[in-house]
């Protein structure tokens, strides 16, 4: 492996088959992998909200799954990825804090991960393996060579999906 990228919130990183993406503190957060398995050219959106269409003044298309997912997908096409044999891997939405409530304002990584997965299946890209949900963060490492993506949680063993 030649070098381990670190993504932020609301940004994205393509790499080649040797490289590797980073990102950490994935709460309601969802990060999304995407690779082509023939070439291992690969990439990670850390998005934070669902619908870029409910907020006005967005000018980071990276930090919603609707926009966000897109670009990924225009960038690692531009790397040399095939969009035909695109495949993704999703991991985050918790539900970091606990309210009686189930608006859908508190519901944000539920939310983050039905929009991710609704836009996938939009551009015709099979989820491969998601870990979502509970009420824990996430930090996560891809590995667009292989397609493993690495889960690390607190007081949680080290999971590869």
């Amino acid at each position: 492996m030649n070098e381990v990228i670190k993504v932020g919130m609301a940004a994205l990183a393509v790499c080649n088959a040797d490289d590797a993406i980073t990102t950490l503190g994935l709460g309601s957060c969802i990060g999304i992998a995407i690779r082509d398995p023939a070439t291992g050219i690969g990439g990670l959106v850390h998005i934070m909200l669902p619908d870029s269409t409910e907020i006005r003044n967005n000018e980071n298309r990276l930090k919603f799954a609707d926009t966000g997912i897109e670009d990924l997908v225009k960038e690692v096409v531009k790397k040399g990825a095939n969009r035909s044999r695109l495949v993704a891997k999703i991991a985050g939405g918790a539900q970091m804090f606990a309210f009686g409530g189930k608006s859908d304002l508190i519901r944000v990584g539920e939310r983050n991960a039905l929009a991710s997965k609704k836009k996938l299946n939009e551009l015709k890209i099979p989820i491969l393996a998601e870990d979502t949900g509970e009420t824990y963060g996430r930090t996560v490492i891809f590995y667009p060579k292989t397609g493993d993506y690495v889960i690390r949680s607190v007081g949680m063993p080290e999971k590869v999906i």
